[in-house]
């Protein structure tokens, strides 16, 4: 297997190991690979796998100007209408749904959400 090149980046304030948590707690495969914490319990840099994919990320200690974006989002494609279905129901809580659950040309499933924590999340059900 070739080694990962890009890696998707999360940059929260205080919430990363609550959003770490949550999503490996949502994908069958999903893992926290490394964590490093600061004096404070904070995370300096932790990297965790969905899906074999890697994503790393922090709590950023300086208050910025922006957070995240629905312009830039992570697409999953699902295996199942129930994993479509429970990761539609689970990321939206707290959140926003950005389109609902419905049917797109060359998909059964679609939906886009943004969760409580600010991630985007495009869902997708390809049509067998």
């Amino acid at each position: 297997m070739t080694k990962q090149k890009i890696t998707t980046f999360l940059m929260f304030t205080g919430q990363a190991e609550n959003a770490m948590n949550f999503y490996t707690s949502l994908f069958e495969d999903g893992a926290i690979t490394n964590i490093l914490h600061q004096e404070d319990g904070t995370v300096l840099h932790a990297t965790f796998t969905l899906k074999g994919q890697a994503f790393m990320c922090i709590d950023s200690g300086i208050n910025h100007d922006f957070t995240f974006t629905p312009s830039i989002s992570l697409f999953v494609e699902c295996d199942s209408a129930d994993e479509i279905n429970l990761l539609f129901e689970k990321l939206s809580e707290g959140g926003s749904v950005l389109m609902p659950l419905g049917e797109l040309p060359g998909m059964e499933k679609f939906g886009w959400v943004q969760d409580s924590f600010g991630v985007s999340w495009q869902l997708s059900l390809p049509q067998k």
